[in-house]
């Protein structure tokens, strides 16, 4: 059936069309030879085809835009006719003898617009006789098209101040009054059209209400252009008479599309200056009013105002704009009890975004406005709308944008009250965007207080906010989140000594409840920012301000031996190792024995309990060994412990290349250049012939194994730590000791058994080298190995 309808429709406008043009070809002939009356018969016999009931309002705009065309030139004619003598006022008068209202009708207006321009008249009694005349069509949409062509014709020629119409002393009034009455009776009539036809087509009418608007609104794009409408004039007559006819409609899409023409039309200022009379108007709308968009606008024009310049800012106080806006909305919602929460939020952050232009120093406004949205949320669940938590993200986004910093919006006492109402999904989206705002303003948070605050807002990141952790979490996702959080606690930093430990505390309290997922990624920057203020305090003497509970290195390590223990427990028992070695390094900087002795403790134990890949045996032993090696705080027995159970962990490892470099490497922790104490050269030899013996055994394996004796590269490495102690001074190390290590390594590479290996070759030819080279040297170095023959 809708099918059929278009078709018929599509038939009528052709018919019409045809018609149209039939008649125009006559009407032509009779312009061309000057004769008036065939002119004026066709043309209103041309314009009757616009009496038609059966187009709709977008096909009888095809048929209108063809007739305004035609009109056009019957309108030059007509101009053409008073140059030649013939009396405007006659023909004014002729013209209104044709048959049919809506023919006469355009045809009047055609001849008005010649009337107006001849001056034989006012032009404010010609435009109030055919505003007028132009009730006589009541039809809705023929009504609208021809109070839209008078429109159109008269626009150019309203007695405006400074236009050649402008007349007597009062001219603008007049100049409103007629556009405003147009403005009036188009609008009732829009509003005419919702009401006719039968109520199932209720959806088709509104979409050619729709089509239309623009007509109706066309009316206060000519009224905000009218030079002599002064503010005073606005305020008095225009923006009062355009409101009682908003509100006096009652119909819902024309309050709707109404209230938005006059905030988009009318200058800023003018708004400013009358917000009490337009917000006024808002609680009188329909209940089904749109009303959160229109508000929202206003808002956003004002904001935009406020920030094109710093002059237009008294004008803000001047009229209280906040506190009006403010109450405005407590009204709006107030009468619409039924408005979804996305309306209310919506209103909530226009209005503050409006605040943090006009008022950026009033941190109170900004809280009053989150204050005022919590009220709102207060007594729902936490919101699973998802166009109203975006509302919430922008809510909450707003002041970090403004301000850059999150200090300052630390101290929005509602803001973390807000977020509060977020799903823990959104609650990390925030949180992260608190994190960026950080880290792209290189905010400093200086205060234990404000970490605690900060951290209660960005606590999606820090902990599950729901009862288990989600496996559906995508783990790219969350070592990304993680991973800011842990840039985040780096950059927390006060000069105070005292404060930073109250800062570190008060992270190490959020972050231990994160669960053992996060630990890993948290716990590491931590201790290092623990670990700057310990370097920090190293050069004070233990108590410099004479109290008892000052923070001193010997109390920082006790809270970081308590939190590098937590991962040993979750277990990440590599990255506690390491940390515990970090800080016994610290400790050993700091002279404190018991403490330092304390971690290699916690290491050691962690080696030998929960370190059972061979990869990472080799690892930490090697971390071990080069973290004992630079220690000097321990006494002999302490380090005669510690060396002798990392020699021992060394000889214990399960591959025998791995065996073989972790005992090499254990000579070092025997022969160490800043402490005499630490230069025993027996026990670095010891280290020496064990590596060699199990250089050896991995050989004789290799060839019982595979039938070579494999490649010869840890001889050669070996050969390196005794030239290495050689150089040194180590009185063990003799040349005989390295011409037979030479030797050995030459006889094991010419063997039948032994496997060509390239890159073992290269290292013995670079190590032969490179004694050469000290040979030629000369001095000290060059007569030690002058006897070694290469």
């Amino acid at each position: 059936m809708i099918a059929d309808g278009v078709e018929d429709e599509e038939k009528w406008l052709a018919a019409g069309i045809a018609g149209l043009q039939q008649n125009a070809f006559y009407m032509h002939r009779a312009l061309d030879s000057n004769n008036l009356r065939d002119a004026l018969k066709y043309s209103a016999q041309m314009l009757s085809e616009l009496r038609t009931s059966r187009l709709s309002p977008h096909k009888y705009y095809e048929l209108y835009m063809r007739a305004f065309d035609e009109l056009r030139k019957l309108e030059m004619f007509f101009k053409e006719e008073t140059r030649r003598g013939c009396s405007i006022v006659d023909l004014y008068e002729l013209v209104q003898h044709a048959g049919n209202i809506l023919p006469r009708l355009y045809l009047l207006c055609t001849v008005g617009s010649v009337y107006i321009k001849s001056k034989e008249a006012p032009a404010k009694d010609v435009l109030k006789d055919l505003v007028e005349m132009c009730r006589g069509i009541q039809h809705p949409v023929r009504g609208l098209f021809l109070r839209s062509y008078l429109a159109q014709v008269s626009r150019d020629k309203l007695p405006d101040i400074g236009s050649e119409y402008e007349g007597d002393a009062d001219t603008v009034v007049d100049a409103v009054e007629f556009v405003l009455q147009n403005f009036t009776e188009m609008n009732k009539l829009w509003v005419r059209m919702q009401h006719q036809g039968p109520a199932r087509e209720k959806e088709k009418r509104e979409k050619e209400r729709s089509e239309l608007r623009d007509l109706v609104g066309k009316n206060l794009h000519v009224l905000s252009q009218i030079e002599g409408i002064d503010l005073d004039m606005y305020k008095e007559t225009v923006l009062p008479r355009v409101l009682e006819q908003v509100v006096n409609c009652k119909d819902e899409i024309a309050q709707y599309y109404l209230m938005d023409c006059i905030i988009q039309v009318f200058p800023d200022e003018y708004h400013l200056q009358t917000l009490d009379v337009l917000l006024g108007a808002f609680p009188q709308l329909q209940p089904t009013v749109d009303i959160k968009t229109v508000l929202s606008r206003l808002m956003e024009r004002l904001s935009n105002y406020a920030a094109s310049s710093a002059d237009v800012l008294p004008e803000f106080l001047q009229v209280e704009a906040f506190s009006k806006l403010n109450n405005a909305i407590g009204k709006v919602i107030e009468a619409q009890p039924d408005m979804p929460i996305l309306g209310v939020i919506t209103l909530y952050s226009s209005l503050l975004t409006f605040t943090l232009h006009v008022h950026p120093d009033r941190l109170d406004y900004a809280d009053q406005v989150l204050g005022a949205c919590v009220k709102k949320l207060s007594g729902k669940e936490k919101l699973e709308d998802k166009k109203a938590t975006k509302q919430i993200v922008a809510l909450l986004s707003a002041p970090l944008d403004k301000y850059n910093d999150i200090v300052t919006a630390l101290k929005l006492s509602n803001y973390p009250r807000v977020m509060e109402y977020l799903d823990s999904e959104t609650n990390k989206v925030m949180a992260t965007v608190i994190i960026q705002s950080i880290m792209k303003n290189k905010t400093r948070i200086s205060t234990a207080d404000r970490v605690e605050a900060l951290f209660e807002l960005i606590k999606g990141l820090i902990k599950d906010l729901d009862d288990a952790f989600h496996d559906e979490v995508d783990e790219d996702d969350f070592k990304e989140e993680q991973n800011s959080v842990a840039r985040l606690i780096q950059l927390l930093h006060s000069d105070d000594p005292e404060e930073m430990f109250k800062i570190i505390c008060t992270v190490r309290k959020h972050i231990l409840g994160g669960g053992p997922k996060r630990l890993p990624f948290t716990v590491p920057p931590l201790v290092f920012s623990s670990l700057k203020l310990v370097r920090q305090l190293q050069g004070q003497e233990e108590n410099p301000f004479g109290e008892e509970e000052s923070t001193t290195p010997k109390k920082i390590f006790q809270v970081l031996n308590q939190t590098v223990e937590t991962l040993s427990n979750i277990p990440a028992p590599e990255l506690a190792l390491q940390l515990f070695l970090q800080c016994a390094e610290a400790a050993n900087d700091c002279d404190l024995e018991p403490v330092a002795y304390e971690f290699f403790t916690q290491a050691y134990i962690l080696y030998e309990e929960e370190i059972s890949d061979s990869r990472a045996q080799v690892t930490a032993i090697h971390l071990i060994i080069g973290t004992l090696q630079r220690m000097h705080v321990f006494g002999v027995e302490n380090r005669d412990t510690l060396t002798h159970k990392a020699t021992g962990y060394s000889a214990k490892l399960l591959k025998k290349p791995d065996q073989c470099r972790a005992v090499y490497a254990c000579s070092h922790l025997f022969w160490v250049d800043d402490q005499d104490n630490v230069k025993d050269g027996e026990r670095v030899l010891l280290c020496l012939k064990r590596a060699l013996r199990i250089a050896n055994a991995a050989q004789q394996m290799s060839n019982a194994a595979r039938g070579s004796a494999g490649s010869v590269t840890l001889f050669v490495e070996i050969l390196n730590k005794y030239l290495y102690f050689f150089e040194k001074g180590n009185p063990q190390i003799t040349v005989a000791a390295i011409q037979s290590l030479i030797e050995l390594i030459t006889t094991e590479m010419h063997s039948d058994s032994s496997t060509l290996d390239p890159a073992a070759d290269a290292f013995f030819a670079s190590t032969l080298r490179y004694m050469e080279f000290q040979k030629q040297k000369g001095g000290a170095i060059g007569e030690k190995y002058e006897p070694i023959k290469v």
